[in-house]
């Protein structure tokens, strides 16, 4: 599954608390995470609770970032890449969905670029939003003042999978993709 998230902490320990959430439930699942390789922010404390619960972790990143020393050294896999760009493609094909954690622009860059694809038909992968603490209201909200002014069709809005808990978007997720064992026990695949 590949989890799209802050480099940032945010500023309730809230964040933090949510982002190990994830990537422990990743981790007990057998779901590999894919993400953006940094050990910085939700992005590391997602990485290392994957890990701490004997979870897969495969890390793509820029280069660039690399030099900047935020990459992240204890991965069971990490892929450096050379633009912002490829990191997004190779993370969407190692991955069969994803699942948006609160973040800044970067975040919702690349959930608006993954989720473009299912609307253009370039891949059948779900899409997931964790609004935490109402988080991304305020996105929701235009998405559906999208839907009303006739920008954003309402079944590509209503693609888009929303939920609170983390537990059971990561369910949700699993059994609407091409993953072999919905359930995410064994193998450790990607999901």
């Amino acid at each position: 599954m590949c989890v799209f998230c802050g480099s940032r902490p945010g500023r309730d320990a809230g964040y933090l608390e949510l982002a190990r959430t994830v990537g422990t439930l990743l981790g007990q699942r057998g779901i590999a995470l894919v993400y953006g390789g940094g050990r910085v922010g939700l992005m590391g404390a997602l990485a290392d609770a994957a890990l701490a619960a004997n979870g897969r972790v495969i890390g793509v990143i820029p280069q660039m970032l690399v030099d900047r020393e935020v990459g992240h050294g204890n991965l069971s896999e990490l892929h450096v890449v050379r633009t912002m760009s490829e990191r997004k493609e190779l993370m969407g094909e190692l991955s069969n969905s994803f699942l948006t954690l609160p973040g800044g622009t970067g975040t919702l860059d690349e959930l608006f670029e993954a989720w473009t694809w299912t609307q253009l038909g370039l891949q059948s992968k779900p899409c997931g939003l964790l609004n935490f603490r109402g988080f991304y209201d305020p996105l929701l909200a235009f998405l559906d003042h999208s839907v009303e002014a006739g920008f954003l069709g309402a079944q590509n809005r209503a693609s888009l999978c929303v939920d609170e808990d983390p537990a059971r978007l990561i369910e949700r997720l699993c059994v609407n993709s091409d993953t072999p064992d919905s359930s995410g026990a064994g193998g450790g695949h990607a999901a």
